[in-house]
């Protein structure tokens, strides 16, 4: 598994913050790195590995990742991003409490993954493009400069995640895709998920192609399949427990989804571990 020093992408050893655009990101191999990094999604899908756990990605996801973090991206379709690298958040000279706007782990889990709306979106990117023109030297208000802008980053992407809560009907779609991530492997009706998240059937149609680049019910496949892939690759259970575990009524029927998904049968991956 591949290392980024830091040495690599931050001009000097006092740049706080550095910004590394993907217009598009390529499908990258499996690696971690010594700082910390922040992906903001714009355009564009594919599927974040972390820690050996799949995300579908798409417009408006953000993505944390930890100085012992190890993850990969996969299936890109398009998937235009920004990579925020920064430092550790307690090696910042002008700012602190940084550590309060991140994800924090608990239990056991780390929640790395936020979405925010297109508004927030709008306003990220702007502060993205300050901390791109800032001058990058070693002067202290230099540092102090990115630092700051740094921090109101972090802060609006604090409320944006804060706000999908929300009741608008963009908040509630954000809800419904989260809900999708946790609960795929249930028995889906989309009338009755319609009505629990309080969105039109037809715009919930609508919304989840728009937002995803499927229909509802293949984004819906799409999360099994990965799921599915994590666990041949990642446990024993036999590919007919793991069909029915993520949710496929017939094995034969899940094989035939699988090697159309990802080339390969399921049986043929397992042998590759």
């Amino acid at each position: 598994m591949n290392l980024l020093h830091s040495s690599d992408f931050f001009p000097s050893c006092s740049a706080p913050v550095v910004i590394e655009p993907r217009e598009p990101q390529q499908a990258f191999p499996e690696h971690h790195h010594d700082f910390y990094e922040i992906v903001i999604v714009e355009q564009g899908a594919g599927v974040h590995v972390f820690n050996g756990n799949p995300y579908t990605l798409n417009s408006g996801c953000v993505c944390f990742v930890r100085d012992h973090d190890r993850h990969l991206f996969e299936q890109t379709d398009g998937l235009i991003l920004t990579n925020i690298l920064f430092r550790a958040p307690g090696a910042f000279r002008f700012v602190s409490g940084v550590e309060q706007f991140l994800p924090r782990e608990r239990d056991g889990i780390y929640p790395a993954h936020w979405r925010i709306n297109h508004q927030v979106l709008q306003q990220v990117k702007q502060l993205i493009a300050l901390l791109m023109s800032a001058p990058a030297g070693d002067q202290p208000e230099e540092i102090a400069l990115h630092e700051s802008v740094f921090m109101q980053l972090l802060v609006q992407l604090w409320r944006g995640c804060m706000a999908r809560q929300g009741d608008d009907q963009e908040g509630r779609l954000h809800q419904l895709l989260d809900w999708l991530q946790n609960h795929y492997a249930e028995q889906i009706e989309w009338p009755e998920l319609a009505e629990r998240f309080a969105i039109p059937l037809r715009t919930l149609h609508r919304q989840l192609k728009n937002h995803t680049n499927m229909t509802p019910q293949r984004y819906l496949t799409h999360l099994r399949l990965l799921q599915a892939r994590h666990m041949l690759c990642h446990s024993d259970r036999s590919i007919t427990d793991i069909a029915f575990h993520c949710g496929f009524g017939d094995s034969n029927h899940f094989s035939t989804l699988f090697k159309r998904e990802f080339t390969c049968p399921p049986r043929a991956l397992r042998g590759l571990r």
